[in-house]
C-alpha cells in the first residue's frame, strides 16, 4: 500500500481507538493531563487511561510524520520534462505554463539552470526538494467550495515566482495560465506555510549551538564569544488610496558568520530608529532577563567577556552588544577594533542585501502592511533553507545599501554606557590590537 495512504489509515484507526476508550471509561470531569488534588476520585479512575491515550496520540503523530517524510523521499521527477528543442522564451514556447497530467494541472518548466534561477532563485533540485517537503501543507485548506485542481509543484511555483521576481498578479496569471485570484491564493498559502509550519528554520541557537557560532567568528577575527551580528534593515511599502503613500517596514535580524539568520523580528514602522526597534523587541527582553546569551563569560586580558552581539553605531554600547568606537585615532587599539568589528558585520550586511535581492522585496511592495511582513518572513525562511541546502543562488555577493546606518545613537553615549560594557570593549580592542601586531 502507498505510504501516504497507510499513514492515513493508521492515523484513522488510532483516532477510533481513542474514541472507544473514552466511551468505555466515561468521566463527569473533562480530561486533563495535569493532576488535580481536588478531583482525586476522577483522576484516580482515569489514572491508567491518560498514559494510554497519550501513548496512542504519540503513535498517531509519528504515523503522520512517517507519511509526510515518505512523500519527501520518494517523489518522482517525471512531472518536470526535459527541455525541448528550439527557443523557450518567445510567445509560442513559453518558459512557464500549466498542463493536465493525472487529472491535475501540472507545472511545465524547462529544465535549464538559468530558468530555475531566474524564476525561483534556486536550483531545480532545491525546488523539487521543497515541493516534496511542502506538498501536504500546500494542498490543504483550499477555498471553501472551490478546491484547486493544481499540483504541489504548480502551487509552489506560483508563490515562489511572486517572491523571486516581484511580478504582479496579472503577469503571473498570464505566464502560468491561472486566474489572478488563484495566483494570489497560492502566494498567500506559501507564505503562511513557511511562516508558521517552518518557522523553526529561523531559530536562535541553543547554548551548545552558540559555541560553534562563536568559534566561527573567533576563527574569522580572533575575538572570542561573539554570537551574532545585529542588523536592522528596511523595506518599502506602497499604500494606494486616493493618493499613493510610501511607508517602510523595519526588520531586525541576527546573523551568524555564514549569513544564516538566527532571529528575525519584522513589522515595526520604518521610521523607528534601530535602537528603539531593539529595545521593543523580545530579543532584547530575553537577553536582559538572562534567557539568551547566558553562558559563562571568557577571560580576555583579565576582563570577563560575556557572550555578545555586534551592531552598528545606531545601537548603544551594552555588555552584550559591541558597537564601534567613535572617532578612533589612526593606528590605535580602537581603530583596530573597528576594523575587526566591520569584518564581523559583513555576514549581517550580506544577509540583509540577500533579502532585498528577492524580487518582491527589491522594490516597494504594493500590498497591505501585514502581507508585506509575511513576504519578509517567507523570504527569511527560504534564505536559511537555501543555505541549509548549500544552494547559494539567492545569496547576494555585494552589501547593497546596507553598510552604513542612517541613524546614530544619542550623543550622550559616554554618559549612558556602563563601565562593564566599556571594560569589555576595551579588552576586546586590546586583543584586536595584539592580533594586528
Amino acid at each position: 500500500m502507498e505510504s501516504r495512504k497507510l499513514a492515513a489509515l493508521l492515523s484513522s484507526l488510532i483516532s477510533e481507538l481513542i474514541l472507544l476508550l473514552l466511551l468505555l471509561f466515561p468521566s463527569s470531569a473533562p480530561l486533563s493531563l495535569n493532576s488535580n488534588s481536588s478531583n482525586s476520585t476522577n483522576s484516580n479512575s482515569n489514572a491508567n487511561l491518560f498514559p494510554l491515550i497519550h501513548h496512542f496520540l504519540s503513535i498517531q503523530k509519528i504515523a503522520a510524520s512517517l507519511g509526510f517524510l515518505s512523500i519527501s523521499r520518494k517523489r518522482k521527477r517525471t512531472h518536470l520534462p526535459e527541455p525541448e528543442a528550439g527557443p523557450i522564451d518567445d510567445e509560442e514556447n513559453p518558459e512557464l505554463g500549466p498542463r493536465l497530467g493525472g487529472g491535475r494541472v501540472q507545472l511545465v518548466l524547462t529544465r535549464t539552470p538559468d530558468s530555475f534561477k531566474n524564476c525561483f532563485r534556486m536550483t531545480s533540485s532545491t525546488f523539487e526538494w521543497l515541493s516534496g517537503l511542502l506538498e501536504p501543507l500546500l494542498e490543504c485548506r483550499d477555498p471553501v467550495g472551490s478546491p484547486l485542481n493544481l499540483s504541489a509543484e504548480l502551487r509552489l511555483g506560483l508563490g515562489l515566482y511572486r517572491l523571486a521576481t516581484g511580478s504582479d498578479y496579472p503577469e503571473i496569471s498570464n505566464r502560468f495560465g491561472v486566474s489572478e485570484s488563484v495566483a494570489k491564493f497560492c502566494t498567500k498559502q506559501l507564505c503562511r506555510v513557511l511562516c508558521t509550519d517552518f518557522r523553526f528554520w529561523v531559530t536562535f541557537p541553543t547554548p551548545n549551538e552558540l559555541e560553534s557560532v562563536s568559534t566561527a567568528f573567533q576563527t574569522l577575527t580572533g575575538l572570542p564569544n561573539c554570537c551574532g551580528v545585529l542588523e536592522c534593515t528596511r523595506f518599502k511599502v506602497v499604500k494606494k488610496n486616493d493618493e499613493i503613500e510610501e511607508h517602510s517596514i523595519a526588520a531586525q535580524i541576527v546573523v551568524d558568520s555564514s549569513c544564516r539568520i538566527l532571529s528575525i523580528v519584522a513589522g515595526y514602522r520604518g521610521n523607528k530608529a534601530d535602537y528603539k526597534v531593539l529595545k521593543s523587541s523580545t530579543l532584547c527582553k530575553d537577553i536582559e532577563e538572562g534567557r539568551l546569551l547566558n553562558s559563562p563569560p571568557v577571560n580576555v586580558n583579565g576582563v570577563a567577556v560575556n557572550q555578545y552581539l555586534v551592531g552598528n553605531r545606531g545601537y548603544p554600547l551594552l555588555p552584550w552588544l559591541m558597537v564601534p568606537y567613535v572617532e578612533a585615532l589612526p593606528g590605535s587599539c580602537e581603530e583596530n577594533f573597528n576594523k575587526v568589528h566591520s569584518l564581523m558585520r559583513v555576514s549581517g550586511l550580506k544577509a540583509s542585501a540577500s533579502l532585498k535581492n528577492w524580487g518582491v522585496l527589491s522594490r516597494p511592495v504594493e500590498e497591505e502592511f501585514k502581507i508585506a511582513v509575511a513576504y519578509i518572513g517567507a523570504c527569511s525562511m527560504l534564505h536559511n533553507a537555501l543555505l541549509m541546502r548549500e544552494d547559494y543562488t539567492a545569496l547576494g555577493d555585494g552589501l547593497g545599501d546596507c553598510y552604513q546606518s542612517t541613524d546614530y545613537y544619542s550623543g550622550l553615549e559616554e554618559n549612558l554606557i556602563g563601565s562593564k560594557a566599556s571594560d569589555i570593549r576595551n579588552a576586546l580592542a586590546t586583543r584586536a590590537n595584539e592580533l594586528h601586531d
